[in-house]
């Protein structure tokens, strides 16, 4: 009796770790409704104190985008032609009526990014590199929200500071943050991950596949 107790204490202790970390669900109805066939990525708004990351973040979302089935209309002509158009910051853009995108750059759907975490951080025994982003994709015939997603990552998933005890750890986090700041930018690499992270169909919560992949109306 005793055997059995353990192993159904054992298993409702599995189930409440396993209830810890909650699924988020999404509603795909508009979005297989919609369906559309390119986007237009607008600038992404900056919340984060480095004026880096709207760039960083922007040059690296048409690759998922674009291997998960879309038309991106290409960032870097979107971008001047919002500066030709006196429209320099990520926030105007992001206030455009969503029938003038349309009409300018012909695209189905519009993704509105904002970029909340950028750079590295530095604590009392290591720095990090962070970069966490919120994509809202929005049809630009109706204004319909079709998706909602967010990423995050961090230089932290791939470093070790376990040897060289308290002082070289210390060392360690200070030369990375030296690094990170001065010598380049630290943050690009880490904003790869998190678009692709954010941005890649076929996982779960995130975009359906477009009509160029061909997974297009398996998911």
């Amino acid at each position: 009796m005793n055997i059995w107790i353990k192993r159904l204490a054992l298993i409702g202790l599995g189930a409440l770790a396993g209830g810890c970390v909650p699924t988020k669900t999404v509603d795909y109805q508009a979005y297989k409704q919609a369906r559309p066939r390119s986007i237009v990525v607008l600038p992404p708004l900056n919340e984060s104190p480095d004026i880096k990351a709207t760039y960083s973040l922007l040059s690296q979302v048409t690759v998922p985008l674009a291997e998960a089935g879309y038309y991106v209309v290409p960032v870097a002509l979107v971008d001047e032609t919002f500066r030709q158009n006196g429209v320099t910051a990520a926030g105007d853009a992001h206030q455009l009526p969503l029938a003038k995108l349309r009409e300018i750059y012909g695209a189905d759907a519009g993704l509105y990014i904002t970029v909340s975490d950028y750079g590295t951080k530095y604590m009392v025994l290591s720095s990090a590199t962070i970069v966490t982003a919120h994509a809202r994709l929005v049809d630009l015939k109706t204004g319909t929200t079709l998706w909602t997603g967010s990423a995050s990552a961090s230089s932290q998933e791939n470093q070790n500071n376990s040897g060289g005890g308290l002082v070289g750890m210390l060392v360690v986090a200070a030369v990375n943050q030296i690094v990170a700041n001065v010598v380049e930018d630290a943050g690009y690499p880490i904003a790869g991950v998190a678009s692709g992270r954010l941005l890649s169909a076929g996982q779960p919560a995130g975009l359906l596949y477009g009509p160029r992949s061909p997974r297009y109306g398996s998911d």
